[in-house]
């Protein structure tokens, strides 16, 4: 996820306080005292958190300190759950073609377009998504379900037919998942 950045935005007091014990934190922390500069950071880097006493910026990954003092321990170990929750996050997510898969909320979403998904959908989604030649049934079988290729079974065609009609229902997405001769894939 890369290294985590702390940015105090408009508030210098904590910043130095911060500043002197940077080398002991697990995070970078960073003065920004203009929008610019700050929509200019948060455009550069991925991993941040914005501390800021106001509630104005309309940013994500921002804590609003607005009710002052606080112990520094406390500050800090809120700063690291905020952090952990951003790489939960940012660990959860997929992106495949123009779709995305929440994997904590077992959704595929386009736009502000979300259709919820059984956890074989997710990972037979991923599964055709690592690999780009067509996946055959047995396959499947195999490394989805778990089945013996030997045992004769449409459960693989009869749940890729209704994830199709279900993705084409919610985006109209015929070709999000295609057959083949040999097999399904995802172009």
């Amino acid at each position: 996820m890369g290294s985590q950045n702390l940015i105090l935005y408009q508030f210098n007091s904590l910043c130095h306080i911060l500043k002197e014990l940077e080398q002991d934190l697990n995070f970078k922390v960073v003065e920004i005292s203009n929008k610019k500069n700050l929509n200019d950071y948060i455009e550069n880097h991925k991993n941040y958190l914005i501390i800021t006493k106001q509630n104005s910026l309309n940013i994500n990954n921002q804590i609003i300190f607005d009710n002052l003092p606080i112990k520094i321990n406390k500050l800090i170990e809120i700063v690291h759950v905020e952090f952990l929750k951003l790489q939960f996050n940012d660990q959860s997510q997929i992106n495949i073609n123009n779709y995305i898969i929440n994997l904590n909320s077992r959704e595929l979403s386009f736009k502000d377009v979300k259709l919820k998904l059984t956890e074989k959908e997710v990972n037979t989604i991923i599964y055709l998504s690592k690999i780009e030649k067509a996946i055959s049934i047995d396959e499947l079988q195999t490394n989805v379900w778990g089945y013996q290729s030997e045992t004769e079974t449409h459960t693989v065609e009869t749940h890729i037919y209704r994830l199709r009609k279900k993705i084409f229902k919610t985006f109209k997405d015929n070709s999000f998942i295609i057959s083949k001769k040999n097999g399904y894939q995802i172009k």
